[in-house]
């Protein structure tokens, strides 16, 4: 399957033209509150090392030889905000960010949230970035597996994609994990589209290692948390909003010319528009979380991080 003719490299997505003082706005996710930034570094790679050695994926004990805590397993990840993170780090060890932890005293999260940390310290030290949301092919198994990244700003002007997460932990990649290749992590529209013009099988995206979390049905979600995502609403993997779509079946005519609009964007200002003017795009103050370990809940979304 070759999908790299209809990547959208995000390059041209919208230039220079302004967006970058959005991008360099932390979020009321992103936003890591009073934290004292100065002895963090500026470059994107070692902020990236920096974010590896805070949290340890929750699927990552037996690569660490470490058994998590059931609460950690089943609540850490469920911390919607930077600053909640944060927290959780200081209560479990008084060491600066820069200090590689031992997996007990980091936070257990998952690939949104190493995005989403990363993502608020290259906000937080001058560098503009934003979270995205779509699918990776560098994983075991080979399928385009549900993953999330971040996205920052060179000085060239271009926008690269950075996979904290693989940060000098995954031996044998053949890309450097801060520049991640387009046709390795297909952003969600670009899934989209490969999946609706027959060049990839939807059934090959989705949750790696749970059963039916798979197919255009999650694909279309993952545009929607996207298109979020490049709004300001950086939400957890298994949020959702709007009607309930649960398998490919469940999809309408509506539904897919509705994700067709967006996957058809071409600037980030035309995604802004659509996600202000349609409500069925924009996120609600209360939606539905899917959580993986205490089950569907209505969730009210504050406007601002709790202090």
């Amino acid at each position: 399957m070759d999908d790299t003719d209809d990547t959208d490299d995000t390059d041209g997505m919208d230039g220079m033209d302004g967006m970058d003082d959005c991008h360099l706005r932390q979020t009321p996710y992103s936003d890591p509150g009073d934290l004292d930034v100065s002895g963090l570094p500026r470059d994107p790679g070692l902020l990236a090392g920096v974010v590896r050695d805070l949290v340890i994926h929750r699927g990552e004990g037996e690569r660490f030889g470490y058994a998590i805590p059931p609460d950690r397993l089943h609540q850490d990840a469920e911390s919607r905000y930077v600053r909640e993170i944060l927290r959780l780090l200081r209560e479990r060890a008084a060491t600066p960010l820069t200090v590689r932890r031992p997996p007990g005293t980091r936070f257990v999260g998952t690939c949104r949230d190493f995005a989403l940390l990363h993502c608020s310290l290259l906000r937080a030290t001058g560098t503009p970035a934003r979270v995205r949301c779509g699918f990776a092919t560098y994983f075991e198994g080979g399928d385009h597996a549900d993953h999330w990244v971040t996205e920052f700003r060179t000085p060239q002007g271009g926008w690269r994609l950075a996979d904290a997460q693989l940060h000098h932990t995954y031996d044998g990649l053949d890309f450097d994990p801060t520049d991640v290749p387009r046709d390795r992590f297909l952003v969600a529209a670009d899934a989209w589209r490969a999946c609706r013009t027959g060049r990839a099988d939807p059934r090959r995206f989705g949750v790696i290692g749970l059963e039916g979390i798979a197919g255009l049905w999650f694909v279309g979600g993952d545009v929607l948390r996207d298109l979020a995502a490049l709004n300001g609403v950086e939400l957890l993997p298994w949020d959702s909003w709007g009607r309930g779509i649960s398998d490919d079946a469940s999809l309408t005519e509506d539904d897919i010319a509705l994700v067709d609009r967006v996957a058809a964007a071409r600037t980030e200002a035309e995604l802004r528009r659509l996600y202000k003017e349609d409500p069925r795009l924009t996120v609600p103050e209360v939606i539905t979380s899917y959580t993986t370990h205490t089950g569907v809940r209505k969730v009210t979304l504050p406007s601002s991080p709790p202090a």
